[in-house]
Parts: C-alpha cells; structure tokens; sequence
C-alpha cells in the first residue's frame, strides 16, 4: 500500500520510528513535509499528505502532531478526507469498519511506542465494512458539497 506520513516538530521523532515499521511490514512510504525536527505548523503537514491522499497518488496517510487534534482538524478540511484521531485500538478499528478513514491522525505526546505501533498496526489490518456504512460516507460526501444530508432517506 502507498502510504503517505507527515509530522510537526513534535511529531517528527514518532514519525522516523512509524516509517520504519511499515516499511518492514510491506508499505511504500513517503515522507512529505519533512522537516528534520524544526519548528513547523501542523497545517502544513496536514495539507500535503491529505492532498496526497485525496488526489490518488497515495493510499492512505498518517499524521502525527502534539496531541493529533489540529492535524485532524486541519486534514478533515481537504475534499474526500476522512481523518480520524485514534488514542487507542478500538477507536482505529472502528475508524476503519465504520468511517473507512483514510487518514490516521496520532498523538506524538500522549502514546506510547508500543500502543501506538498497535493502533497503526490495526488500522491497516482493517477494512471497511461498507453496507449502511457506505450511506452515511454518502452523505459526508452531501456535507462537503455544501449539501444538506438530511434531505435524503436514512433507511
């Protein structure tokens, strides 16, 4: 799988640890937004790897920062983003099964190594679940088109 990671400065340490396991677990990764451990906004981050991800060229991306909180938020603004913030395994399944999130926003400063190896670890191990899941993303896709949802049939 393509995958596409990127950090702040607080995140750039995790990011360095999370490249390599995926590597070793068979993913293609770029690193965009690298920047050696200066200082940087998290926006910046955001923006190149949920580009990347909304226009093709990769699969899915990961994000950390501080707290994962302003990269999701600043990822989520991009067009055919789902980014989740998960801060444990079930949050990252359910991101997968439920939201089919193709951006996984991290805490650089509130997980540890070993939780942290598990949630990406289980993000990537699962899939969409799809079904009356598929009409809710539907209506996300509503949502981003500056379209009321609610207009169509929930059933």
């Amino acid at each position: 799988m393509k995958v596409v990671l990127g950090s702040d400065h607080r995140g750039n340490q995790v990011a360095q640890t999370l490249m390599t396991q995926l590597r070793s677990d068979g993913h293609e990764v770029n690193v965009l937004g690298d920047y050696g451990g200066q200082m940087c906004d998290y926006p910046d981050s955001a923006w190149h790897v949920a580009s990347a991800v909304a226009n093709g060229s990769a699969d899915r991306g990961i994000l950390i920062c501080g707290t994962g909180i302003g990269m999701c938020i600043a990822a989520n603004k991009i067009k055919g983003i789902r980014a989740a913030l998960a801060q444990d395994e079930l949050s990252a399944q359910l991101s997968r099964t439920h939201n089919d999130a193709n951006v996984l926003c991290l805490s650089a400063d509130l997980l540890g190594q070993t939780l942290m190896k598990r949630i990406v670890d289980i993000w990537f191990r699962t899939a969409f679940d799809g079904g009356r899941h598929e009409r809710r993303l539907a209506k996300i896709a509503m949502i981003e088109n500056g379209h009321d949802p609610s207009v169509t049939k929930s059933a």
